[in-house]
């Protein structure tokens, strides 16, 4: 495999993984809020910073009347756009390897 191809794939892995794991951690955040963790446990607050960094974008999207359905059903949603975004942008990464026949 030439150097160029090696390194766009593990560049496409790295992508992927790190996508992975921000989705992951938005998971656990929605399930926190849906089993009302503690919001002062540290590891709570530590996905809640996540889920603002990274999630705020599906904040407020859908507004069904208990709220903690609402915030885990757009964290999920949030986590959804995580991975697809990775598995998109992984892909891409791929195609702009020269001559690359490699599957992602």
């Amino acid at each position: 495999m030439p150097g160029a191809v090696r390194i766009l794939s593990l560049v496409a892995t790295v992508v992927r993984t790190v996508f992975a794991v921000i989705a992951a951690i938005i998971v656990v955040h929605a399930v926190f809020v849906l089993f009302e963790a503690n919001p002062g446990n540290v590891l709570v607050q530590f996905a809640a910073g996540w889920r603002d960094s990274f999630g705020w974008f599906t904040r407020d999207l859908f507004t069904p009347s208990d709220p903690e359905v609402a915030e885990a059903v757009n964290a999920a949603l949030a986590a959804l756009i995580w991975v697809v975004a990775g598995s998109l942008l992984s892909k891409l990464v791929v195609k702009l390897a020269p001559g690359s026949t490699a599957r992602v």
